[in-house]
């Protein structure tokens, strides 16, 4: 099979599909490798390392995209990039599919296959592809948090973990999730006094005996996030249905009992953000106000540490495009179900619930359009 690497052209994307390590392995396997020239710069690999691992580096993306079977990204294609879809094209990514009706409609038009990271689920219910990026989201959510709650940047000017003599700031952490695991860690590890909300009681357990009685937990619900609010410095949104647009816990009446100068951090935004108040920003424009509150809403908050993320995620793919690779689409998926849940679109036709419900289509199970 021919895997090709383009370059990620979304806003200060600098995160990369493939790493020179899975090239080699790739090729080791029999495979052909293509990748764009100076798609790696951004995490700090060169042209030249992908050319030692037995990569052909192509100066054009449209050859690239053209020549190959398969491509392996970081993020979902931007509009710039669609002219290069066709029939049969296997499109391995972050695809976010559920807020994007547009992306939707070209992938089913084309009749690209797509694959999406995020969605690829195993027989555990983890999320294995989704992980890598959602621990080190979690852990910027907090550090980006705490550098706009400094006056400066629009914040409150609250030193998270105060001092002696003054109080920390108030974290409150929507969802338990991987995500909300990690942003605790370092919220914690800050000295801030921190709240994770979550409507899974086992889960408030496991978080209780995990931070040994550090981190205040409590159940889910209305009250429970509007009063929350109202003390809050720092919000985090983690919250996550996979394939589904998030649900929007926080009401826009909520924001605006919020202090001036707190701050939200939506890192539910892929799938649409879980603020009634979100809406997605860039590396370039991170943050906005709504009702004196600041909202940072980047949907590849990762791409900001780019050389961590893209190992992260490598570590984490490579074994599934390599089983994409060696056995094609539908063998891969008929010995391996978790691959099967990834598909979003297959030959035409919406093949994942959640991508469905969210954008009001019908869909088919894959098993049914094979």
């Amino acid at each position: 099979m021919v895997i090709g690497v383009p370059k990620e052209i979304k806003d200060h994307e600098t995160r990369v599909g493939l790493v020179p390590s899975a090239v080699t392995a790739l090729r080791e396997a029999g495979h052909e490798v293509l990748v764009e020239a100076s798609a790696g710069e951004g995490s700090s690999i060169t042209d030249r390392e992908y050319m030692q691992a037995g990569a052909a580096v192509l100066q054009k993306p449209a050859d690239v995209w053209g020549n190959a079977d398969l491509i392996v990204k970081v993020k979902e294609p931007q509009p710039a990039e669609y002219s290069y879809f066709r029939p049969g094209l296997i499109l391995f990514t972050y695809l976010h599919l559920a807020p994007l009706r547009e992306l939707t409609d070209r992938l089913l038009d084309s009749r690209v296959v797509g694959v999406a990271y995020e969605t690829i689920l195993e027989a555990d219910g983890s999320l294995p592809l989704l992980t890598p990026m959602s621990e080190v989201a979690g852990r910027m959510a907090v550090q980006v948090g705490a550098q706009y709650l400094e006056k400066p940047n629009g914040g409150r000017g609250i030193l998270l973990g105060g001092v002696p003599g003054v109080a920390p700031a108030n974290v409150v952490i929507l969802g338990g999730g991987v995500v909300g695991l990690n942003a605790a860690k370092v919220a914690v590890g800050m000295g801030a006094h921190v709240t994770i909300i979550d409507r899974n009681l086992n889960r408030l357990r496991y978080l209780d005996d995990a931070f040994n009685g550090q981190v205040v937990t409590l159940a889910s619900n209305s009250w429970t996030l509007s009063e929350n609010m109202k003390t809050a410095d720092l919000v985090v949104g983690a919250v996550l249905i996979p394939g589904a647009s998030a649900p929007k816990l926080v009401r826009r009446e909520m924001i605006a009992t919020m202090k001036r100068g707190a701050v939200v951090v939506d890192v539910a935004i892929d799938q649409g953000g879980c603020f009634e108040t979100s809406r997605p920003t860039t590396h370039t424009e991170p943050v906005y106000f709504v009702d004196g509150v600041l909202h940072y809403c980047v949907s590849n908050m990762p791409a900001a540490v780019p050389h961590t993320s893209t190992f992260a995620l490598t570590n984490a793919t490579f074994p599934y495009l390599l089983e994409l690779a060696n056995q094609g689409l539908e063998e891969a998926c008929s010995h391996h179900p978790a691959l099967c849940a990834g598909v979003n679109t297959y030959h035409g036709y919406v093949t994942h619930g959640g991508v469905a419900e969210s954008q009001g289509r019908q869909w088919r199970e894959l098993t049914a359009v094979e």
